[in-house]
């Protein structure tokens, strides 16, 4: 197929290469020239604009920081929605706030295009790796059509119903994750001050009931788990910034939901400390040290 890739960083350049793999006609467009060489040299067609990227395109995804973004990129007034012909499939992979994934759902339907929102999880390894799972909102035919074009980046397409439910169940998972994340690592914290050998912890609890992706997937603490960031000095798969991010997104929600998340909102103000500390680019397991620092 012939698709539009906009948005070319560390999670939507992999993706896009993994479809110029897959043999589709891939034509990107970014505002970093780094990354558009990227594209070009994997295979794919480096644009000058918008415009030129969606010309002709079947599929458009859009991989972009917040919600803003999105909606400007779709339905600004030389955004994808001015130059994409009728009938296109568009798919947000990005994470954003519900209210603007619906609103984008509704402008798309009008201009006769179809649209998925389809956050994804998995990192820039799962990206790499074409391993990603999304989450993904909307009609069932829109989905239906997008579902053999996100095979090709990931391994697990869950549609959790209509638009914005892609974006509904990312926030909720990840203020689980923020949460969770934080539980382990006070638990760590606590180890070292009664003298209690962090692999012992882990021995126990990734064999009872603290067991949770936090601890046996991406240990805070270097040893237990080879693979886990804490083996680099925290070096950001998934960073404290964009956990903050969502963190706050899914504040949002529960807001206009009225609906009560009082440790979300804890692990909320405590991720926003982490990153007003200097935390930003570190990954967000890195919050063991901070949580280490505050007596």
């Amino acid at each position: 197929m012939r698709i539009a890739f906009l948005g070319l960083g560390n999670m939507g350049g992999p993706m896009a290469a993994n479809l110029i793999r897959a043999g589709h006609t891939v034509s990107g467009y970014d505002l970093g020239a780094a990354q558009l060489q990227a594209l070009a040299h994997a295979g794919g067609t480096a644009a000058t604009s918008i415009a030129s990227a969606v010309k002709d395109a079947d599929v458009v995804i859009t991989m972009l920081p917040a919600g803003q973004h999105v909606r400007e990129a779709v339905t600004g007034p030389d955004g994808v929605l001015a130059h994409v012909s009728p009938g296109a499939l568009l798919i947000d992979c990005s994470t954003i706030d519900v209210a603007t994934a619906r609103a984008v759902a509704v402008a798309v339907e009008a201009r006769g295009c179809q649209f998925v929102d389809a956050p994804v999880s998995g990192g820039v390894g799962g990206a790499s790796a074409g391993t990603l799972t999304f989450m993904v909102g909307g009609a069932d035919g829109a989905v239906g059509k997008a579902h053999p074009i996100l095979e090709r980046m990931g391994k697990t397409i869950v549609h959790c119903g209509g638009p914005g439910t892609g974006q509904a169940a990312k926030i909720c998972n990840n203020m689980i994750l923020g949460i969770s994340m934080i539980a382990v690592s006070e638990a760590f914290n606590l180890a070292d001050g009664l003298g209690l050998d962090r692999q012992k912890l882990f021995d126990v609890a990734s064999k009872s009931s603290g067991q949770c992706w936090s601890l046996t997937s991406y240990c805070p603490v270097p040893g237990p788990v080879p693979t886990s960031p804490a083996n680099r000095d925290y070096a950001p798969g998934f960073t404290a910034a964009m956990m903050l991010k969502d963190l706050n997104l899914a504040q949002a929600a529960a807001t206009g939901a009225e609906t009560a998340t009082p440790l979300g909102a804890q692990a909320a103000a405590i991720y926003e400390a982490f990153v007003a500390a200097g935390g930003s680019a570190t990954d967000f397991s890195g919050i063991i040290r901070h949580l280490g620092a505050r007596k």
